[in-house]
């Protein structure tokens, strides 16, 4: 099987080291997908300069362009998000919103330049809202050209109101684990097929 690459973009809103959720749900789904074969890097958003707007290159101190670098020589993007208020967090609108330079740019065969990679979906929260997180999200992402696996997606949220995270748990729930691994499993397989007979030119 050929050699895969994933990126986690983890957008919590706690910079490093601090324990994160959404950073440690990332982590789970790079482990499952280096269980087929994919190799994988994971970044926190909040610790780099990405600065607002709408253009690849925002100037002098913008941190989006190198990784962006990064999402373009992946096959796979993980992107994480904790819950905010019923919304995905405000750093992955930015992420989202930096992507949107990319609706109009395109690869040597004239293809929107992030057909062929695959992306998948992890969220974590307190509160209700996970499916409209990930269907926000994915929509985004499928916008930009990424393509979402079959059951792309996995989530954990805990009781609202309460304190417990998903950091704090003594394990990870079954339900969980087994979304993240079917998501792993059906992203790699994706990237491998799209790999072996990418998109046709328009």
């Amino acid at each position: 099987m050929a050699d895969l690459t994933a990126l986690a973009l983890t957008c919590s809103l706690t910079p490093s080291p601090e324990p994160s959720s959404s950073e440690l749900l990332a982590r789970h789904v790079l482990d499952e997908l280096a269980t087929h074969g994919v190799s994988g890097t994971s970044l926190r958003i909040v610790d780099h300069n990405v600065m607002p707007g709408v253009q690849i290159n925002m100037g002098d101190g913008d941190a989006w362009p190198v990784i962006r670098d990064k999402i373009l020589a992946a096959d796979i993007l993980v992107l994480a998000t904790p819950i905010w208020m019923g919304h995905p967090s405000s750093i992955t609108q930015r992420v989202i919103e930096r992507l949107d330079a990319d609706l109009s740019e395109t690869d040597d065969a004239g293809r929107p330049i992030m057909y062929g990679k695959v992306a998948i979906v992890a969220v974590v929260g307190n509160e209700d809202g996970a499916h409209k997180t990930v269907a926000d999200t994915q929509q985004a992402l499928n916008d930009v050209g990424f393509t979402l696996p079959a059951q792309g997606a996995t989530y954990w949220v805990g009781e609202a109101m309460q304190t417990v995270d998903y950091k704090d748990l003594d394990t990870v729930p079954e339900k969980v684990a087994s979304a993240t691994a079917g998501a792993a499993r059906n992203a790699a397989h994706l990237a491998r097929a799209l790999a072996a007979a990418p998109y046709p030119a328009g």
